[in-house]
């Protein structure tokens, strides 16, 4: 059974964003579009109902509203539209264990503002065991401007963590940037050990003998996927600090840039999604894709 591309819609303008994006993103891979809707009675910030009846009917209409949008704009998708009861992140969580990849909308006013990161976006990709990916309501949707057809088109980034294995997050890249015959440009931020900063020679040492050995790894990491896709042109780099900070310069101009998220066991507590992926989700400006792994 062929697995949908699942987009969370809500009849708000990031819900609209994500719908879009999903849409594009089943057209690239040849798969078909679900789209879910979660009623739970609560107050609304958009259009708001006269009451809890009103505000069940609204909601019920608003997966064949977007539906009919994109029929218009991609005919030949095949689209399901789905009204479901009960907690958004719940029914979004359920979603994705039946699709490909998973996908809601954001709002936010861009890097130095940051995105209005909700609650149910911050728990649906702490629990979702498929890609989530988060787009943001009124950006470029990681789509090139309109231009001349030669443009070449932006980026996908994958932010490379090498302390834990981590093909998901690297073929999930891969993949993204082989559909949309994109370059992909792979990131490692690192840090020396604190004893490699002192000593004699530490200057020489720093920056030479350290970054090719990581620089190393990041080769040894990309090799068997760059076998695998060998039409997808990689620019790799290691460099020393904050991996937040250089994957937000990476991703200015972005198609989509993809993260992972270590799996942890199964506790009482709540999730958290880590630091790194908060920092990212809040800041970039283009569509991110949080990979589970580990």
């Amino acid at each position: 059974m062929t697995r949908p591309v699942a987009v969370g819609v809500d009849g708000s303008p990031a819900g609209l964003a994500a719908a879009d994006w999903g849409a594009r993103e089943a057209v690239l891979r040849d798969l078909p579009l679900r789209l879910v809707h979660a009623w739970e009675w609560q107050p609304y910030s958009h259009a708001p109902p006269a009451g809890p009846e009103d505000a069940r009917r609204w909601s019920e209409g608003i997966p064949q509203e977007v539906t009919d949008r994109l029929r218009r704009l991609h005919p030949e998708l095949d689209i399901k539209a789905d009204f479901v009861i009960g907690p958004p992140r719940e029914v979004l969580c359920r979603a994705g264990e039946e699709a490909e990849v998973l996908v809601i909308g954001t709002a936010g006013a861009g890097r130095v503002a940051g995105f209005l990161l909700g609650s149910v976006s911050t728990a649906t990709v702490a629990h979702a065991e498929v890609p989530v990916v988060l787009v943001r309501a009124g950006g470029s949707g990681g789509q090139p401007a309109s231009g001349p057809a030669l443009v070449p088109p932006p980026p996908v980034v994958l932010g490379l963590d090498l302390s834990r294995p981590c093909d998901e997050v690297i073929g999930f890249a891969f993949e993204a940037a082989a559909v949309r015959a994109a370059p992909l440009t792979v990131v490692h931020g690192w840090s020396p050990p604190p004893s490699d900063l002192y000593g004699l020679g530490a200057a020489l040492r720093f920056g030479t003998d350290l970054s090719a050995d990581e620089r190393e790894r990041v080769r040894q990491a990309l090799r068997p996927w760059r076998a695998r896709y060998p039409g997808v042109d990689v620019t790799a780099q290691a460099v020393i600090g904050e991996p937040a900070r250089h994957l937000l310069d990476a991703a200015a101009h972005a198609a989509l840039v993809v993260i992972g998220r270590h799996r942890r066991p199964a506790r009482p507590m709540p999730r958290h999604i880590g630091h790194l992926t908060h920092t990212v989700l809040h800041r970039c400006p283009a569509p991110v894709a949080v990979v589970p792994h580990g």
